[in-house]
């Protein structure tokens, strides 16, 4: 695919929009053509669907022209606002998708059904923290901490010695411990 160059390629976002809020046909037409596979792209991440996705970015641009006399760069770039439009009006087209009924065994009711958690596991989920804290609270005070943060918050052996200010083999040696402690715990107390 060739790039067109032309005069209108190194106008701003902001001139474009004070242009479009004019009327000039041609800051429309170059505005289009500047975002129109971004605002697709966005709407169609969210909406799934080509031709919803083609709809939501069309009446994005058909607001983003209504209100360009609006625009307040104080606020905002001119990308973050017409995104922020374009993704306003995909939720809403999902939301409107949402409400309109289907059979229960369409595949479209099928993505839409709740992933929620049922009240039996919320009940075992809240049964198991209970465990773990009750294990991790058993650990002494060092393996506790580096467990936590390599378990809870991702961290890697290098960064818990980092943050806990110890050799990467304490760090290590820390984490391996305590787990194979909690593991040891955890197991004693699920059996019968």
């Amino acid at each position: 695919m060739r790039k067109r160059h032309g005069k209108d390629e190194g106008v701003s976002d902001e001139t474009l929009l004070s242009g479009i809020a004019v009327g000039d046909e041609q800051a429309v037409l170059t505005f289009v053509r500047r975002y129109q596979r971004r605002l697709f792209g966005l709407a169609f991440g969210i909406v799934g669907d080509v031709g919803t996705a083609e709809d939501v970015a069309q009446e994005a641009f058909i607001r983003i022209v209504r209100h360009a006399s609006v625009f307040d760069a104080r606020r905002g770039s001119v990308t973050t606002w017409t995104l922020t439009i374009t993704r306003n009006l995909a939720i809403d087209a999902v939301r409107i998708r949402r409400s309109i009924p289907v059979a229960p065994d369409d595949r479209v009711f099928l993505e839409l059904v709740s992933v929620e958690r049922q009240p039996e596991d919320t009940a075992l989920a809240a049964d198991a923290m209970t465990r773990v804290r009750i294990a991790l609270s058993n650990l002494p005070m060092e393996q506790r901490r580096a467990v936590v943060l390599a378990a809870m918050y991702g961290r890697t052996a290098v960064e818990v010695a980092a943050v806990e200010s110890i050799p990467l083999g304490t760090a290590k040696s820390r984490i391996r411990l305590g787990m194979a402690k909690l593991r040891e715990t955890l197991v004693i107390s699920e059996s019968p």
